[in-house]
């Protein structure tokens, strides 16, 4: 007897436990918190919305070709310039010096020409007398010859001093806009560095960025202005730091002119199928640094799933993952939930 009711003390406990623990997980279950999803839908692959950039078809970096300091800058950024027109101007005092001392070369040599030639007379007259040696007379010659080429030296050296002070002022190449300028009077810069960025007048662009799974298609359109687009040339490389691709589009019918740096909606066709990405809302897509990811819910609980984006736009996005057009995902909320956690649908 006593170990019969043993046995049943035990068979009691493992029940009552059981019970326990089937209400805790009703409890778990009931306090878990509503989730709302959305359906996926095909995306209208047909259709690419970006950003693009009005751009003009030639900007030039603007450099002096000497190096110095800037004393003097006579435009802004933002500034139509015309043709000609100076800009920046360097301290002039060494370039100066040097057209200076190049002029005293042109000057030595000069001299030393005259010397050579006169050299060179007297040589003759004394070998016409036989009093010195065809010898000597080749090396009077030579001499002369020597001297006459200083002075081509000297005479090119003073030239390229006095383009040298002419370079003190950088002018415009062309009539445009200044859309950057950063040199400043007192700044010491070396031949080369670029000081501002001319926007020429004439052609605008439009200036996008694809992601690297999308080649930049040869036409597209304006959406916030009449105008049509076509492809002028791609970048050969995808950027190493954005993963895009840069491409330039010339702007054929617009009614009015684009303002440089204006940031405008143009729409792509991307050739691509329809049932190879989906729409989803941006609110839906997680990144915390291992991807972007949707959420999915798997037998009451959340769990992500990566995908790769393949366009945005203010309110959507063009997603591919492992989903199906329907699937529902979690639509809001996205950045608390932590894999397996427990969720509850809410009711559509």
């Amino acid at each position: 007897m006593h170990l019969r009711s043993l046995l049943w003390a035990c068979v009691a406990g493992a029940l009552v436990a059981g019970c326990g623990r089937e209400d805790k997980t009703t409890t778990d279950a009931a306090s878990a918190p509503y989730v709302r999803t959305v359906a996926l839908a095909p995306a209208a692959a047909d259709r690419l919305v970006l950003s693009g950039i009005v751009r003009a078809r030639f900007e030039t970096p603007l450099a002096f070709q000497v190096g110095g300091r800037i004393t003097s800058r006579r435009a802004d950024a933002g500034q139509r310039v015309d043709a000609g027109q100076t800009l920046f101007e360097l301290d002039p005092r060494d370039l100066q010096q040097g057209v200076e001392a190049a002029r005293a070369d042109v000057a030595a040599a000069e001299s030393a020409l005259a010397t050579a030639r006169a050299d060179l007379a007297r040589a003759r007259q004394l070998f016409e007398q036989k009093f010195v040696s065809a010898q000597a007379l080749d090396r009077s010659v030579l001499a002369e010859r020597e001297a006459a080429t200083r002075l081509e030296a000297a005479r090119a050296r003073l030239a390229q001093a006095r383009n040298g002070l002419a370079y003190a002022q950088l002018r415009a190449p062309a009539a445009g806009v200044l859309t950057e300028v950063t040199g400043e009077p007192g700044q010491v810069v070396p031949a080369g560095q670029p000081v501002a960025v001319l926007a020429r007048e004439g052609e605008r662009e439009i200036e996008a960025y694809f992601p690297e799974q999308i080649r930049p298609p040869t036409s597209g359109r304006l959406l916030d202005a009449p105008g049509t687009l076509r492809l002028r040339e791609v970048s050969g490389a995808v950027d190493p730091q954005s993963r895009t691709w840069r491409a330039r589009y010339r702007v054929e019918g617009a009614q009015a002119p684009l303002a440089l740096g204006a940031v405008l909606r143009v729409a792509f066709g991307t050739g691509e199928a329809s049932d190879s990405s989906l729409s989803v809302p941006l609110s839906a897509l997680d990144e915390r640094g291992q991807g972007p990811r949707l959420w999915r819910i798997v037998n009451g609980q959340a769990q992500p799933v990566p995908v790769t984006i393949l366009s945005m736009d203010t309110e959507q996005a063009r997603v591919r993952g492992d989903f199906k057009p329907g699937d529902r995902v979690i639509a809001l909320g996205t950045h608390l939930l932590t894999p397996g956690m427990a969720v509850r649908e809410l009711a559509q």
